[in-house]
């Protein structure tokens, strides 16, 4: 049990001093950020969200379209 224990106490004071870990957390909350961002945009109807806007432009470009030969 006291190997266990010294074991997980070293791989805690690794994990305190290494620097890399910090940066790949980081990464990690921005990467989640940038998901709730476009989360946030796509979701929601009408045109003041993308995803309104978006069939609303493809609407006007497809009955443009329409009338040509």
């Amino acid at each position: 049990m006291l190997k266990y224990y010294i074991r997980t106490t070293e791989a805690l004071k690794r994990l305190r001093s290494d620097q890399d870990g910090v940066v790949s957390l980081e990464y990690v909350i921005v990467g989640a950020c940038v998901c709730a961002v476009v989360l946030l945009l796509f979701n929601g109807t009408g045109t003041n969200t993308l995803s309104g806007a978006l069939n609303t432009g493809f609407g006007k470009i497809a009955s443009t379209m329409t009338g040509l030969p």
